[in-house]
């Protein structure tokens, strides 16, 4: 199992790894950015992607974005292909292109939205932190990323103030002290998940025709 830095040599990869996104969006049903093997490639052509193999086999996958001249960045696309799921390969992923950030871009705000439990763990314990959706990029070109997510209509209706995702945030000039950092559980998370949508999917009263 090699897990390290993409370059062109991974090519060949590129349109299965949009394939695993993609079929990862339905089973989650939650939608998520789409993306084509030629904007992947651009992302191996500048060294901002992690790319795990097994031979000739692909495994998993996640690269970075910028935002905001810089100020930002974000670890996005996030996969583990379903043959090699529940061995710990998304875990072992994201803390490198966790490092890879800190290392091109070590000013860099790193922020994502997610509504996956497992990676919200994941990212506790690297030291994000949840927050609103206003302390993260103002970038336009991120948020219509979105459009193609089954919520986005969810997202526009509350001004970008709040969606189904939670945004996170790992802030390099407000380091977390182990103490402080909590564990999210499955029953809390959905427990949240939940209230979201009692109030974001909220059915409208019908109006009385008499009035």
């Amino acid at each position: 199992m090699n897990i390290g830095i993409a370059d062109t040599s991974h090519y060949k990869f590129a349109d299965i790894i949009c394939e695993t996104i993609n079929k990862s969006a339905v089973e989650r049903d939650t939608g998520i950015a789409k993306r084509t093997p030629e904007y992947i490639k651009t992302k191996m052509d500048n060294g901002n992607a992690i790319i795990a193999t097994d031979g000739d086999k692909f495994v998993g996958f996640c690269y970075i974005e910028r935002w905001d001249h810089g100020k930002y960045v974000a670890n996005s696309g996030l996969i583990v292909h379903h043959d090699y799921r529940g061995l710990g390969y998304a875990k072992k992923i994201k803390e490198k292109v966790f490092e890879l950030s800190r290392t091109k871009f070590p000013d860099a705000k790193i922020f994502g939205i997610t509504t996956g439990l497992a990676v919200m763990k994941i990212n506790y314990e690297l030291g994000y932190q949840p927050v609103t959706f206003s302390e993260l990029t103002t970038d336009e070109a991120f948020w219509s990323g979105c459009q193609t997510c089954k919520n986005f209509d969810v997202l526009t209706r509350t001004n970008r103030k709040m969606c189904l995702c939670t945004g996170m945030l790992y802030d390099p000039n407000k380091k977390v002290k182990e103490p402080e950092k909590k564990v999210v559980s499955k029953k809390l998370h959905e427990r949240l998940q939940n209230i979201k949508k009692s109030i974001l999917f909220k059915k409208e009263e019908p109006k009385d025709p008499s009035k």
